[in-house]
């Protein structure tokens, strides 16, 4: 048989090219496989009854930061083998180090290894973001074996690992970095986690296309996936858990990265609205959930007339072909004339909305702007548009209006068959609207002169 160094694909004859990976000259014959078979071993210790397993052992701590333990579901599970994935400068290691500073800081053995910086520019990191303390050690090395032997002279009760593709193993063939390195480093590390009940913290690249870097059977093997987004010119930072073997996964944590380092935001929803006083023509806030947690965004739309055969459509933080069918409903069921103008629509902070529920907001901001009458400074919309025009209900409508009336909005313009959804917010009146046409014009009917904007200062809540 024949396989590749670098990512362990077998041929039955030898090739110049790898046909998995793609490299030249990797592809090397090795010997016949042989049909291995395993003796059966004796059992120590015999199983135990599930009942009398103690389920103490896994429960979670607490990291220290509120928002990672949101995601994480409560805290770190002893033995646990949570992966941190995200684009290069995202905040990755500047969040596991604040993690590391916390835990060690609360009496834990804590092990922060690096393969990509030396031990000085960790701590030059960790005085920066005030993440000094005693019982924080720093370990900078890419050998596998010399990190195990670490571990076992230390014993900590957490390691991290910056980064799991850096790491390379001396009894693997192929770089560090490659499918059967991580593979094998990973393999490696879940092994002493769970023998020895450590928890374990993972970096992890990704790729041009976003996913994580190695074989798809890292993400298996762990217990938790983390996943870092983020734009690069905003501080903005969502981590949410893209699997999650002790906790949900529909949580969603918000970051400010800043050159002090990264703090939660445990009410992020003020830096999805703009700071202006008064309202203005375009704009609607509407109320979205990412996970569990309801955020408040704010759309804006421009309106203008186009020059061009082919109008204009560009968007910024909203699904493009959602925003060209909401206008293509907006102008065939209620009448805009869309037909000759150019439509930009974008969201506020660099937040993005992904679900439908934003339709609504999307339809009124654009109404909005083209008949340059301002929507009420002290409304909300949300709800999803079908193509004949009628507006769909959504998940979570009760907490989007406590969220709203949290926030100080006093109208809400929403999906017929709320009231059945549960009890409905004190001080927050409900306009249910079935069609888009109803909504444009019940909307734009209320609308008066410009007006103060309720606890709109541009700021977290």
């Amino acid at each position: 048989m024949f396989r590749c160094a670098e990512c362990g694909w077998n041929a039955a004859k030898w090739v110049g090219r790898c046909a998995q990976c793609q490299a030249w000259g990797t592809v090397t014959e090795v010997g016949e496989p042989r049909v291995r078979t395993t003796a059966p071993a004796r059992i120590v210790p015999p199983p135990t009854r599930i009942g009398d397993v103690d389920a103490g052992r896994a429960a979670s701590r607490a990291t220290g930061v509120g928002e990672f333990d949101r995601v994480l579901g409560g805290g770190l599970v002893p033995g646990s083998v949570v992966l941190v994935a995200g684009e290069p400068g995202i905040g990755k290691s500047t969040l596991l180090l604040d993690v590391a500073a916390r835990a060690a800081r609360d009496g834990r053995t804590v092990l922060y290894v690096s393969g990509e910086e030396s031990a000085a520019q960790v701590r030059l990191r960790a005085e920066r973001i005030e993440a000094m303390a005693a019982t924080l050690y720093l370990a900078a090395e890419t050998d596998l074996a010399t990190v195990l032997g670490q571990i076992d002279a230390l014993g900590p009760d957490l390691v991290v690992v910056d980064s799991v593709q850096t790491i390379a193993s001396g009894a693997v063939e192929g770089s560090a970095g490659n499918v059967t390195q991580v593979r094998e480093v990973a393999a490696s590390l879940i092994h002493v986690a769970k023998s020895r009940g450590i928890s374990v913290l993972l970096v992890g690249h990704v790729t041009k296309d976003g996913a994580i870097a190695g074989p798809r059977l890292l993400e298996h093997l762990v217990d938790v996936v983390v996943q870092f987004e983020g734009e690069r010119h905003s501080r903005l930072r969502l981590v949410r858990a893209v699997k999650n073997r002790y906790g949900p996964t529909d949580e969603v944590g918000c970051f400010d990265l800043s050159d002090v380092g990264i703090v939660g935001l445990p009410d992020p929803s003020g830096l999805f609205l703009s700071s202006r006083e008064v309202a203005v023509p375009g704009t609607c806030v509407t109320v979205t959930l990412e996970g569990r947690r309801p955020l408040v965004a704010e759309v804006q739309a421009l309106v203008t007339k186009s020059s061009l055969p082919s109008p204009r459509r560009v968007t910024h933080g909203l699904d493009s072909s959602r925003m060209a069918m909401v206008l293509a409903v907006l102008q065939q069921r209620a009448g805009a004339a869309l037909r000759e103008a150019d439509a930009y629509v974008a969201t506020v902070g660099g937040v993005r909305i992904t679900e439908p529920a934003a339709d609504l907001a999307v339809a009124l901001s654009v109404a909005s702007a083209l008949a340059e009458l301002p929507f009420p400074a002290d409304g909300i919309a949300f709800g999803e548009i079908g193509l004949a025009g009628e507006i769909r209900s959504v998940c979570g409508m009760p907490r989007r209006l406590a969220e709203a009336a949290r926030l100080g909005f006093r109208r809400a313009w929403v999906p017929p068959g709320i009231r059945d959804s549960g009890p409905l917010p004190d001080g927050i009146r409900v306009i249910e609207v079935r069609h888009v046409r109803e909504a444009v014009g019940r909307a734009l009917s209320e609308s008066g002169p410009p007006t103060a904007v309720p606890g709109r200062t541009g700021q977290p809540g």
